[in-house]
């Protein structure tokens, strides 16, 4: 028995194949490629896929779903610092679009109404395609990327008044106070409700999910989070993306946010694919190259009136040159619920069949040429920033404050059972920066009452390992007890981050080279750990040398392991091939208060009373090595030191 929409889905991702891959040999975006895939595929081009609504629906569903991540973003209090350039840039931005809009078609001679409509229509910008760019682009959280942000949430909450409109410029029915306070109202109360929910709800419900260390049955609480949200905020009235991003936001003050992300985003990249083919089955190709050159003519126009207008509102807000620009030209595209309100329009009969068609193939244009725009926008500002403009102009009025990156050259540990545990606590007496992995909530939360860095997530996540910036990682040390997550976390930290060193265990020798093979830089083997402990306590029993015990167990490793070992970059005497067993070396770091602090080589006497020799002092990022009696010695500096064992147990003390 045939299923029809399983056939539209092979056709549609069989497709979406050829274009994409066509587009990344030509180095065209994926979503441009999605667009074109549904235009090719669409019923009014090849007429391959017939389930239209049922695509529509999976697109309503990648909206949902993009909105739910980038809201896991924003905080409330991010939300909170955005208030100004919520208010006033998305006000200024819709406003003057409107208006805007609506001078042209009077211009045209096109009725009042429906230039009041088509001024609705314009204002609107594309919060999928804006926010998937950014987010791609790593630009999400950047200046220009929390004015935009904050722009397109005030769309969202524009476009319910908006639709309250359409009957009343139809001249079908009139608008009162208490409608619009109403609605306003239901916003209002749904917002609250959803932060409620998120503060007395959510913990506990996720606290109980995560216990059960189901990765299904949290994938599911997940979802029914976003969606019942979501369902909540579209009886009220408001947007599906506005929901969305409210259910996100629930879970953004949440331990459990990074998991989330990782479970939801294989989800959102196929529903969202299925949104930009939806855009492209609305174009009706005869319509559109009858029609090309008015087309292309009333997009440029759109293109340059919404740049204008966002720039201008960017700048009212006092923000720099480049920074409108960047956010000019990404809103200057129309967006995807002005289909929405074409919808209502069509219904309410406030303009001709001929002007939605045209209006739909413009915004569907625009939609197409904006990532070749939101790529040309940081080369347009290089070019203007060369005009002799104002300082003012060119700098803005507010002062920027840059979001850190966070941890850089740490060490990302995943798993908190012993063997994480101390190498947490190693890695908190060297003074080296580290932040913890773990999937069980109890020891999640257990541990950061105590002041652990330690997040709860799948460190087999790209998305979890990103939130902890895997990227400026210096290593990561996979210390799970289950084999098959250990494989999986290896390839998963491997692909995100094809340089950082990692460092994993296995409990047998033979499954030693398959570690290597999926991207383990140095893999500890616990059994052969083990014994050639009991060997190296047994032989320096009988006064056998350093040496000698490494020779011996070299040889009872086949030769192999020290040579994988390329991490032993410490310095040993067994180097040397003599025998100090006398002799040791270690690392002490100067606390506050230390005797060592703020005095020379000379005045510590270190050397003179106490026969201890410096090698290296390592402070922050440098390694000092040339050290003579004038050397000052720091607070936080960590002193590499050699000399006999009862010296160095007799000068700690200081």
């Amino acid at each position: 028995m045939e299923l029809p929409l399983l056939r539209d889905f092979v056709i549609i991702f069989g497709l979406a194949i050829i274009v994409l891959l066509v587009c990344h040999r030509l180095r065209i975006p994926t979503i441009v490629g999605f667009i074109l895939t549904g235009v090719l595929g669409g019923p009014h081009g090849l007429g391959l896929v017939r389930a239209v609504g049922e695509v529509d629906t999976f697109a309503k569903i990648g909206i949902i779903l993009l909105l739910f991540t980038i809201g896991m973003e924003f905080s409330p209090r991010r939300i909170l610092a955005m208030r100004k350039s919520f208010l006033v840039g998305g006000f200024l931005q819709v406003g003057f679009t409107v208006l805007g809009g609506f001078i042209a078609a009077q211009l045209f001679g096109r009725p009042v109404p429906e230039s009041i409509f088509l001024g609705f229509l314009l204002s609107l910008s594309s919060t999928a395609i804006i926010l998937k760019l950014m987010s791609d682009r790593g630009e999400a959280k950047s200046r220009h990327g929390r004015i935009i942000l904050a722009i397109l949430i005030f769309q969202d909450i524009a476009v319910v008044l908006m639709m309250l409109l359409v009957p009343f410029l139809a001249g079908k029915g009139e608008i009162s106070l208490e409608q619009v306070l109403w609605v306003v109202g239901e916003g209002a109360l749904i917002i609250v409700a959803a932060f409620v929910f998120a503060l007395k709800v959510v913990p506990p419900v996720l606290d109980l999910v995560a216990r059960t260390r189901s990765r299904e049955l949290f994938l599911l609480a997940v979802l029914t989070i976003c969606f019942s949200v979501t369902w909540l905020s579209s009886l009220a009235g408001l947007s599906i993306s506005l929901g969305a991003f409210l259910s996100g936001m629930i879970l953004s003050e949440s331990e459990y946010r990074h998991q989330a992300l990782g479970n939801i985003l294989p989800f959102q990249d196929i529903f969202t694919s299925f949104f930009f083919i939806s855009i492209g089955l609305l174009l009706e190709l005869d319509f559109f190259f009858f029609n090309i050159f008015t087309i292309v003519g009333l997009c440029l126009g759109v293109l340059v009136l919404k740049t204008l207008v966002a720039g201008a509102s960017t700048l009212v807000l006092g923000m720099p040159l480049r920074t409108a620009i960047l956010v000019g030209f990404s809103l200057s595209q129309v967006g995807e619920f002005s289909f929405v309100l074409v919808n209502a329009g069509i219904e309410s009969q406030i303009s001709e069949p001929y002007l939605y068609q045209l209006f739909i193939a413009v915004s569907l244009l625009s939609m197409l040429l904006t990532p070749l725009l939101v790529t040309i926008a940081p080369h347009f500002a290089n070019f203007v920033s060369k005009f002799p403009l104002s300082e003012r102009l060119v700098t803005g009025k507010v002062q920027y404050v840059k979001e850190e990156r966070g941890l850089t050259d740490h060490v990302i540990i995943a798993g908190f059972g012993v063997s994480g545990k101390n190498l947490a606590k190693s890695c908190q007496i060297s003074g080296i920066k580290y932040c913890v992995l773990e999937t069980n909530p109890d020891i999640v939360r257990d541990e950061r009452k105590r002041g652990e860095p330690i997040y709860f997530g799948d460190s087999g996540h790209i998305s979890v390992l990103e939130h902890v910036n895997i990227k400026y990682a210096k290593v990561f040390a996979v210390l799970v007890n289950d084999p098959t997550e250990e494989k999986r976390i290896i390839e998963a930290a491997r692909h995100a981050n094809p340089k950082v060193f990692i460092v994993t265990r296995t409990h047998t020798w033979g499954d030693r080279e398959t570690m290597y093979q999926l991207g383990a830089d140095d893999v500890v083997v616990d059994e052969f750990v083990t014994s050639a402990e009991t060997v190296n306590r047994i032989l320096l029993k009988y006064n056998i040398s350093y040496s000698e015990v490494d020779k011996c167990i070299d040889e009872l490793s086949g030769g192999d392991y020290q040579k994988r070992a390329l991490h032993r970059e410490t310095f040993r005497f067994s180097d040397l091939d003599i025998d100090l067993p006398q002799i040791s070396v270690e690392a002490w770091k100067v606390e506050q208060g230390c005797y060592l602090s703020e005095k020379t080589m000379h005045d510590t006497g270190l050397r003179r009373k106490y026969g201890v020799n410096v090698l290296v002092i390592n402070r922050e990022e440098d390694k000092i090595t040339e050290i003579d009696h004038d050397t000052v010695i720091k607070e936080g500096d960590i002193l590499v030191v050699f000399g006999k064992k009862d010296n160095l147990a007799s000068a700690i003390h200081l």
